[in-house]
């Protein structure tokens, strides 16, 4: 079971971009247009610009292969 609801995952957005994300492993939510990872705390996405992270290229291609699918461009 995921951490994340499908349904809820469907309506969250990047607070920057204001995209969709990707669900990467348990904890992270994924935005790879950006580059940005935000993290999730006891099932609760934290959606803070000031408190996500930049990705680097390896970290990028992992969280993406995490997500299991292709970035949304």
């Amino acid at each position: 079971m995921s951490v994340i609801d499908a349904r809820l995952l469907e309506i969250l957005a990047c607070p920057e971009d204001k995209g969709p994300l990707l669900l990467a492993g348990d904890d992270t939510l994924y935005n790879p247009r950006l580059r940005r990872a935000y993290r999730i705390d006891d099932g609760i996405p934290v959606l803070l610009v000031e408190e996500s992270r930049q990705v680097d290229d390896a970290e990028h291609a992992d969280l993406l292969a995490a997500a299991g699918g292709a970035p949304q461009e």
